[in-house]
């Protein structure tokens, strides 16, 4: 990889183009060569072209949490700045599956797993970017029609020695973990993603930079100007310490309702409020430096907090939703109702506690209902149960576990 160019003095480096190299900047990991991006940007500027920003994601899951979001967020500030991005569903890639970060070979995805997924992944993905001014691929287009002359020719172009640099190639190489030969496509497959659509900058996560260095190489190789690179952290979960993940159920999935998306966001902690408000919020730098500065400063940090979750709520939901997810929140923080909760209807009265919460579908289980009953975490119509041997006379009841689950009973004999 050459190294960086300096400035080219026939595109000059305007208070356009410096804003634009802010927002670039702006909570990413690293952007490789800057150098290399400012040119662009100034060219771009000086002659009105807009730059090709590609993202690929393959379609592994049919959902997408809020954790995905951050590198869509990126894309959508720099589209916000008149630049082409390109969604690249990775439906060839994803028959390989991508070993980045694995200490095992990731089991391939069959077609039709992979055209289940894609079908809601872009609908999702549009939450966040215009769709209008996207440009939407999937990189079977250009892949299949390689074919294994094509694949042999691809693969000539990249050494085996510089494939094993990879931090995971390495670790397994070195433990005699199996690593397949079709393994070590993967990254030369997504690199020629960035051949195929001519990229001007490629967007990850930071588990992802071999990859897109792997894309930069390759264009060079077909003498096309190489793209740079531009890696987002990876998001720390509700807990805030392992990263945002459905299996360890410290998510936010984007399609979740209102309220508990609200909810949810509430939930951080006041240290990981600020990191979310970087790389989630689309406020302006300044303005969340100044809200920093206030909490700081002796304001309430709740504050702060609910502005976020509002923020969040209403990119997928809306202003309104966003305003009635925060009344619904103060209205069960004081102890209230929620407007709209589930009814359900039972029979069996005088029907044991344990029984109830079952059967209402507030808890898993008999055992769970009596662990949350010790805990004080059970009301009947605002009162706290305390008794685990109750049994409930019939009639309609308001029944509350923890602070976000409702329900209506209606208990017959």
């Amino acid at each position: 990889m050459p190294a960086s160019t300096a400035v080219n003095p026939n595109h000059p480096v305007t208070d356009r183009v410096r804003e634009a190299m802010a927002v670039s900047l702006r909570g990413c990991e690293e952007l490789l060569p800057e150098d290399d991006w400012l040119n662009k940007l100034a060219r771009s500027e000086a002659t009105g072209q807009p730059l090709r920003i590609k993202l690929g994601l393959d379609p592994t899951a049919p959902d997408i949490h809020i954790g995905h979001t951050v590198v869509l967020n990126k894309m959508r500030q720099l589209q916000d700045l008149g630049h082409v991005v390109i969604f690249l569903i990775g439906d060839f890639t994803s028959m390989i599956g991508d070993p980045s970060g694995r200490n095992t070979t990731r089991p391939p995805l069959t077609r039709e797993q992979i055209e289940a997924n894609a079908q809601t992944y872009f609908a999702q993905a549009g939450m966040v970017l215009d769709r209008a001014k996207t440009e939407i691929r999937y990189n079977s287009e250009w892949s299949d029609p390689l074919g294994a002359r094509g694949m042999i020719q691809l693969a000539s172009r990249y050494t085996l020695a510089r494939m094993l640099e990879r931090d995971d190639f390495t670790k397994r190489f070195k433990a005699t973990t199996p690593i397949s030969i079709h393994e070590l496509l993967y990254p030369l497959m997504q690199g020629y993603d960035s051949v195929a659509l001519k990229s001007d900058l490629e967007l990850g996560g930071t588990d992802q930079k071999f990859n897109l260095l792997v894309g930069r190489t390759l264009q060079q190789e077909y003498g096309q100007e190489p793209q740079c690179i531009l890696t987002m952290p990876l998001l720390e979960g509700l807990d805030g310490v392992e990263k945002m993940s459905k299996s360890k159920n410290n998510y936010i999935g984007i399609t979740e309702d209102a309220n508990t998306m609200f909810a949810k966001t509430l939930s951080i902690s006041d240290a990981q409020m600020w990191r979310w408000y970087t790389l989630l919020s689309f406020r302006p730098e300044a303005e969340i430096a100044r809200l920093k500065t206030e909490v700081e400063g002796g304001r309430n940090p709740k504050d702060a907090k609910v502005m976020l979750a509002k923020e969040i709520t209403a990119r997928f939901h809306s202003k309104a939703a966003a305003d009635a997810a925060e009344e619904d929140f103060q209205r069960r923080a004081a102890g209230g109702v929620p407007d709209e909760i589930p009814e359900v209807s039972l029979a069996g009265a005088p029907l044991p506690i344990g029984a109830l919460l079952k059967q209402a579908g507030l808890v898993p289980s008999t055992s769970e209902a009596m662990r949350m009953v010790e805990q004080g975490g059970v009301r009947i119509d605002g009162a706290v149960v305390t008794d685990k041997a109750l049994k409930v006379p019939a009639g309609t009841l308001v029944v509350q576990v923890g602070k976000r689950k409702f329900a209506r009973v209606r208990l017959g004999a």
